[in-house]
């Protein structure tokens, strides 16, 4: 069992506070990312999505966990769960630092999850206190003008890595 967190970083143009669209354990937020197999390395071709109100069975044993998906190569069996109450969202501050912030842990047991791919349903507010809401980011960046603040508002360079944690 090994965990892996979920970092994000961007730059931030008169913005702060990018997040999933519900917050950082929003139940309906889907992640996207490849799994690499821990038993032979091979990484699967296509993406794998998986959110906290999707569940299945564990194969054995009792409980659930949000992912369980055979190796297409080895045909080994790797389960991925999500584990609440780690994540924080990026602030504008953050941002210019060049640091990164948690966004989900995830318990994985024989994969490790690589290429995290930035999608749709993040929220941000500029530093005016303008919301932006359903805010797609598969495009690779965000650009709006904030009336309020008078000002443009953009998300560039999104940058992501999974961190072993212990």
């Amino acid at each position: 069992m090994v965990n892996y967190m979920l970092m994000i970083t961007a730059e931030l143009e008169n913005l702060t506070n990018l997040e999933p669209q519900g917050g950082c354990d929003d139940p309906n937020f889907t992640y996207f990312f490849k799994l690499k197999c821990g038993n032979c390395g091979e990484v699967t071709q296509k993406e794998t999505c998986v959110s906290l109100n999707e569940t299945v069975p564990l194969l054995q044993g009792k409980g659930t966990t949000n992912l369980v998906q055979k190796c297409k190569f080895c045909k080994r069996d790797g389960t991925v769960t999500m584990i609440t109450g780690r994540g924080s969202p990026l602030t504008e501050e953050i941002s210019q630092s060049g640091n990164y912030v948690p966004l989900m842990l995830f318990d994985c047991r024989g994969y490790e999850p690589v290429d995290f791919s930035f999608g749709s349903g993040w929220k941000v507010e500029s530093i005016e206190g303008t919301k932006f809401d359903g805010v797609d980011l598969s495009g690779g960046e965000f650009a709006e003008y904030d009336e309020k603040g008078e000002c443009p508002v953009m998300i560039s360079n999104l940058r992501a890595v999974f961190k072993v944690v212990k």
